[in-house]
C-alpha cells in the first residue's frame, strides 16, 4: 500500500508539535520530590550549637533559646510547604491532561517553591528585619500568583476535567485570593511599630487555619 500523497514527511514535523501532551503523574512526581527536598533543607538550617565539651544544662538551654527564631521560621515554612503542596495536588485532581505550557507553569511554581528555604533562612537570621520579612512575603505572593495563573490557564485551555462542577474553579480562585490577602495583612503588620514577630505569628495562625480547616463558618469558607 502506497503512502498517502497528502501525508507530511516525517522530517517536516516540528518538535513543538509532537511535544504537546504532558503526563500529569510526571508533574506530580517532580513536585513531590522538590517539596520533599525543600522541607528537608529548612530543617537542616537548624544546626546543633557548638558548645564545646561537657556543656552545662544552662548553656544548652541558652543555646536552644538562641535557636528560637529558626524553630519559629521552620514551623512557618513547613506549614507553608504543606499547604502549597496540597493546593497544587488539589488542582491536579481536577485536571484531565496537561500540555507543554501548563508544564512550564508548573515548573515556574516549583521554581518559586525552591526559593522558600532561602527566604526562610534569611528571615531566621534577621528575624527583626522588615526587609527579610518582606522577602518572605514576596515568596508567598509568588507562590499564590503562579498557582492562580496555572489554574486559569488550565481552565481556558480546556485541560480541566469536563465533569468538574463550576463551583470547584470558583472555590480554588477564592481560596488563593483570600489567603494572599491574609498574608498581605501580615506584611502590613510587619510595617507597623509592632514589628515582624507579631506578623510571623499572624502568618503561622493563618497557615494553621488552612491546615486544620476548622468548621467555623467564616474560617471554613476561606
Amino acid at each position: 500500500m502506497e503512502p498517502s500523497k497528502d501525508a507530511a514527511p516525517a522530517t517536516s514535523v516540528a518538535y513543538n508539535v509532537i511535544a504537546t501532551e504532558r503526563r500529569l503523574d510526571r508533574i506530580g512526581a517532580l513536585s513531590d520530590g522538590l517539596f520533599a527536598i525543600a522541607m528537608t533543607i529548612i530543617v537542616l538550617e537548624i544546626r546543633v550549637p557548638a558548645l564545646g565539651e561537657h556543656p552545662t544544662d544552662q548553656a544548652v538551654l541558652g543555646a536552644l533559646g538562641d535557636l528560637g527564631p529558626r524553630f519559629l521560621t521552620y514551623l512557618l515554612s513547613f506549614l507553608t510547604l504543606g499547604i502549597f503542596w496540597n493546593a497544587q495536588h488539589s488542582q491536579l485532581n481536577y485536571i484531565a491532561r496537561g500540555d507543554r505550557h501548563f508544564a512550564w507553569l508548573e515548573l515556574a511554581y516549583l521554581a518559586v517553591v525552591a526559593l522558600l528555604p532561602f527566604s526562610t533562612s534569611l528571615l531566621a537570621e534577621y528575624i527583626d528585619s522588615r526587609v527579610a520579612f518582606g522577602v518572605y512575603w514576596l515568596n508567598l505572593l509568588g507562590l499564590g500568583v503562579v498557582l492562580f495563573v496555572g489554574w486559569i490557564y488550565a481552565e481556558r485551555a480546556g485541560l480541566v476535567d469536563p465533569g468538574t462542577p463550576a463551583h470547584v474553579g470558583s472555590a480554588i480562585r477564592r481560596r488563593i485570593f483570600n489567603y494572599q490577602s491574609l498574608y498581605t495583612v501580615g506584611f502590613l503588620i510587619a510595617l507597623t511599630p509592632l514589628g515582624t514577630i507579631p506578623a510571623i505569628v499572624w502568618v503561622v495562625l493563618v497557615q494553621l487555619n488552612a491546615a486544620i480547616a476548622p468548621r467555623i463558618l467564616v474560617l471554613w469558607r476561606l
